[in-house]
């Protein structure tokens, strides 16, 4: 099956190349494009695709959507399998492409996401721990009542999924959604009795140390998500919120991780005071 990837850019200059060049070692995985979204900045991210001849269109900042621009790249594929990657993702593995996408090959699933390393010794390293563990799953319709909305959790950081199911359930429906569109097509996959497999084995890093102020405001976009999207809401987004909050003291907690214990209630203020507000 021929693979295309498509990422979107901005500000990447110091980014585009280590990526490219690990893309380009990933080993039997029939690699169709490797397209670029570049989103206009003031940074050499431009000059560098062009000096390294690499695939890419240019949009102005008014034009990008994280739902839209991946959804119109899908549309003008011609592909069977579509790969969402972010610009910051590190790919140390040479299998790591093919153990994400095999799973469509083999016809187990229809949709993939990696599991997601950090480099830091923060919050983030707890969270990731609890949202990527390191045993894969499907996840199918049947699962609902047991993960309730952790169902529906899905990353296009790193993901892989059917061209022609994105394509028949029209991807993201041309909304234009600032955050959680992997989420939402994920409910999509489910509900129409698709298939979601975890990869364990698909392993990148995908690090952040974001303010308070960022958090604050990324869970406030989150908080209008589930707004607008009341009926993922209703799947349990509290339960799922406290769960990770607990998850994430308990292990700071056993590793004595002073930094993170400190950090700990000004970090999940910041989030739920953000979700909050975002419901409003």
């Amino acid at each position: 099956m021929k693979v295309d990837i498509i990422c979107p850019l901005y500000e990447a200059e110091n980014y585009v190349v280590s990526l490219n060049d690990s893309l380009l070692k990933q080993e039997n995985v029939n690699i169709n494009k490797i397209k670029y979204v570049l989103t206009k900045s003031k940074d050499n991210s431009e000059k560098i695709l062009k000096e390294n001849k690499l695939n890419y269109i240019l949009i102005d900042k008014k034009e990008f959507s994280h739902s839209l621009t991946r959804e119109k790249e899908v549309m003008k594929s011609k592909a069977d399998i579509i790969v969402f990657i972010s610009q910051d993702i590190v790919i140390e593995n040479t299998d790591y492409l093919y153990n994400l996408v095999n799973p469509i090959i083999n016809g187990e699933a229809d949709a993939c996401y990696s599991r997601q390393l950090t480099k830091f010794d923060n919050i983030e390293k707890y969270t990731r721990e609890s949202n990527y563990p390191d045993k894969s799953i499907i996840k199918t319709k049947d699962d609902i009542e047991k993960l309730g909305l952790k169902t529906f959790f899905f990353s296009d950081a790193s993901s892989a999924v059917n061209a022609k199911v994105f394509k028949k359930l029209n991807g993201y429906d041309g909304k234009n959604l600032p955050i959680n569109e992997d989420m939402y097509f994920a409910y999509k996959l489910i509900m129409n009795g698709y298939k979601i497999k975890y990869c364990a084995d698909s392993v990148c890093y995908h690090s952040h140390n974001f303010k308070l102020k960022e958090l604050y405001d990324r869970y406030k976009l989150t908080g209008r998500f589930f707004k607008e999207n009341s009926y993922i809401d209703n799947f349990g987004t509290n339960k799922s919120g406290g769960g990770l909050a607990k998850y994430i003291l308990k292990r700071a907690i056993k590793d004595k991780n002073i930094k993170v214990l400190i950090r700990f209630v000004p970090d999940m203020a910041a989030r739920y005071i953000g979700m909050k507000v975002g419901k409003r």
